[in-house]
């Protein structure tokens, strides 16, 4: 019975860790540091990003509260155009979804590059940057002014430190295609995916680097 309850318990952190929770309304109001590292795990392994809070802090503090509350984990890398981007950002919860997605961050100027191996937020318009990010294949020096719903660039967050090679090995077969289908992933999450197009990679796990 003992070993009973201790593989529950184990089973019960694993599912903590692994799958996606509603924060609470608190964890909007938390503060990144200056700057600050965080591990991917992938289907094709592991890559590493330094967050830099002055390039964008707002941007800096949302995603601080993203891998604090481990929404990328079981995250789909739904769109992989080869020479140009890798974005992700829907979780596998439409609560936890919808959560996130009430709660845009005010838009910032473009005080980085987007060169290639930089992170940046998706946006659609004034004030809609929410959980979705980019990472830049190549120097999208274009990213950097271009207007685009009212709006001049996307201002980068933070670049890859180690393990771009994954980044580029990941599945590109689908393009954009799955990019057209968010409304319907934002719902019915990675079974949707998964059905539709089977040879996405995912983000296992993505969580704050221990100093």
């Amino acid at each position: 019975m003992k070993k009973f309850c201790i593989l529950i318990l184990l089973l019960l952190i694993w599912k903590q860790d692994i799958g996606q929770t509603i924060p609470s309304q608190s964890m909007l109001m938390a503060h990144s540091p200056p700057t600050f590292q965080a591990v991917f795990n992938t289907t094709r392994g592991d890559f590493t990003i330094e967050v830099t809070r002055e390039w964008s802090p707002a941007g800096a503090d949302r995603l601080y509260q993203l891998l604090a509350t481990g929404f990328y984990n079981q995250n789909a890398l739904f769109r992989v155009q080869k020479g140009y981007v890798v974005q992700f950002g829907i979780g596998n919860d439409k609560d936890v979804n919808y959560f996130w997605d009430k709660n845009p961050i005010p838009d910032e100027p473009v005080r980085a590059k987007n060169q290639k191996g930089t992170i940046s937020y998706a946006r659609d318009g004034m004030n809609s940057r929410t959980a979705q990010l980019f990472i830049n294949l190549k120097d999208n020096d274009k990213l950097d002014t271009i207007n685009y719903n009212g709006l001049h660039g996307f201002p980068p967050v933070g670049r890859i430190t180690s393990g771009f090679e994954v980044i580029e090995s990941l599945f590109a077969g689908y393009g954009f295609e799955p990019a057209n289908h968010q409304d319907s992933v934002m719902i019915f999450g990675n079974g949707y995916l998964k059905k539709k197009f089977p040879e996405l990679d995912y983000i296992i796990t993505a969580s704050i680097k221990a100093e």
